[in-house]
């Protein structure tokens, strides 16, 4: 199933996969306010979908992934940093693993789009640079802390006070990016990703994507923590888990 409209994002479902594609290649994918408000609604119904277990984010054509937020918009002020963080945070919580797909280039927000899924796969060449200090803008405190947690403060420095620009080969060492791969092996290295975490217990793994993310964000609740691990531990997935273990078959699982 693919659909579309005129925000510019192509949404697609295969089985338990969807891919969401920025769609805007003749402005190197940039993000208007359209596009935020469709892309929170995707989300929100992947959220809603128990049946869905990977969500794949990519971006048009082989020249950029993402350039942000729309300068036009954000000059006339119909896009703020506030707004834009309005999609980032609902990526970022999302149930299920997330995968994004750098297919080229990213920079300003696009970088933090990115930042907020739990794999981030480059293509070799690809560049990164966050202008915001060159702009003079200051992102929102959503967006700060993002990057300081998940980068640690020296390459969130790097990044955004002193608007360094990195190529793929950094983005990797500094841990910006989970895999770097050639433009050739690109669409196989995403396939192989999307298709393990689809195959594995979808249970477990939106439960342990709970608590790390409850770790990271120093709001972690003992009870609430114990809750989650007891319905892994009780579901009918463990128990195919483990059937299929020892008969040496590929495990069935249902997600309950």
């Amino acid at each position: 199933m693919t659909t579309n409209d005129s925000s510019g994002i192509l949404f697609e479902r295969d089985e338990h996969i969807v891919r969401v594609t920025l769609d805007r290649p003749e402005r190197h994918n940039a993000l208007e306010v359209a596009d935020v408000d469709r892309m929170v609604a995707v989300l929100d119904d992947v959220e809603a979908d128990d049946t869905i277990r990977v969500l794949l984010l990519t971006g048009s054509g082989d020249r950029t992934f993402c350039s942000g937020a729309s300068l036009d918009q954000m000059s006339s002020g119909q896009m703020s940093g506030e707004l834009f963080d309005t999609m980032t945070d609902r990526l970022a919580a999302l149930r299920v693993p997330t995968v994004c797909a750098l297919n080229g280039n990213v920079y300003g927000g696009g970088a933090e789009l990115a930042l907020c899924c739990d794999f981030r796969i480059g293509v070799e060449g690809m560049r990164m640079s966050v202008p915001a200090a060159r702009l003079g803008v200051c992102y929102p405190i959503g967006g700060l802390t993002r990057y300081v947690r998940r980068l640690g403060p020296g390459t969130a420095n790097r990044i955004l006070l002193s608007a360094e620009e990195m190529d793929g080969a950094e983005l990797f060492r500094v841990g910006f990016l989970t895999e770097l791969a050639t433009r050739n092996a690109f669409d196989a290295a995403v396939s192989d990703r999307v298709g393990r975490l689809a195959e594995l217990a979808p249970l477990a793994v939106q439960s342990m994507k709970r608590i790390m993310r409850a770790i990271s964000d120093d709001s972690t609740d003992t009870l609430d923590v114990d809750r989650i691990i007891q319905r892994c531990t009780a579901s009918d997935d463990l128990r195919e888990g483990i059937r299929a273990w020892k008969e040496r078959r590929d495990p069935r699982f249902e997600g309950r």
